[in-house]
């Protein structure tokens, strides 16, 4: 396999940290950019340093030219408005962009699809092998259950992340949504309060906790009468996400342009 030359948009965030530092010790990916926005405290410090691996002699910048000069693919976490005001330097730059970025409305991921007539763009909202696994399970059962059981999704994060529910969590609804013929638009319900009256059939609830730590735990319930179905994802360390962002760079380095997933990456 040939090196990826990667650039890390989003360089001095949590994940931007952990895929340098995965991707500094991957034979097969090298890390060609780091990005970040003119306002951060890193611009001009090395990308390693800042991801704790020690001098990698890529120093962060606030130049997108100077970032994406020498990189194959560009990865993209860091917050929706961000992103959405990147995309017109992505087509500029004209190179695949993989966007871990999540909080986008339909409007929104319908500009990043404009987008992919362009140049090959990755769009996905979790990128762990796992994750997307679960996805593809959860199709299946309730593809079996239809509109029998009652659907609940619960997602936990630490007390830091900016948007809710999850992207994780709103691609769980989806995929069960479109499995049992519901209008997620107007069956998802995100709160509770108060005298609400019994449950709809086509109720679609989604939960959201926030707390301490917790890097991310999703949980789709399927409660029928006298029984219970469980299907729960957790993640123990963000390296998980990071693997799959950079797999999917390697991926889609040279794909035509176009909409993809990380089914594709996975050939799910």
């Amino acid at each position: 396999m040939s090196i990826t030359a990667i650039c890390m948009v989003g360089a001095a965030g949590k994940m931007g940290r952990r895929i340098i530092a995965l991707g500094n010790d991957d034979s097969d990916i090298r890390v060609a950019g780091a990005l970040e926005a003119k306002d951060s405290t890193f611009i001009g410090i090395d990308a390693g340093e800042v991801a704790g691996i020690g001098n990698i002699g890529m120093a962060i910048t606030d130049d997108f030219d100077v970032a994406t000069k020498d990189a194959d693919v560009l990865i993209d976490f860091t917050f929706k408005t961000v992103t959405l005001k990147n995309l017109e330097m992505y087509e500029k730059v004209g190179k695949p962009v993989v966007i871990g970025t999540t909080g986008f409305e339909n409007e929104e991921v319908e500009r990043i699809k404009a987008l992919s007539n362009k140049i090959p763009v990755l769009l996905a909202p979790n990128m762990s092998l796992g994750v997307n696994l679960t996805f593809k399970v959860l199709e299946m059962v309730a593809k079996a259950v239809g509109n029998i059981y009652d659907i609940e999704i619960i997602e936990a994060h630490h007390r830091l992340k900016k948007d809710a529910p999850s992207g994780t969590a709103m691609k769980m609804a989806e995929v069960v949504a479109k499995a049992t013929n519901r209008d997620l638009e107007k069956d998802a319900v995100y709160c509770r309060r108060g005298l609400i009256g019994e449950r709809k059939d086509n109720e679609i609830g989604i939960q959201t906790i926030r707390a301490g730590d917790i890097v991310g735990e999703h949980t789709v319930m399927f409660c029928g009468n006298g029984e219970r179905i469980e299907i729960t994802h957790k993640a123990h360390t963000r390296d998980t996400f990071a693997k799959g962002a950079l797999a999917a760079a390697k991926w889609i380095k040279d794909k035509p342009a176009g909409f993809y997933s990380m089914f594709d990456v996975l050939n799910l």
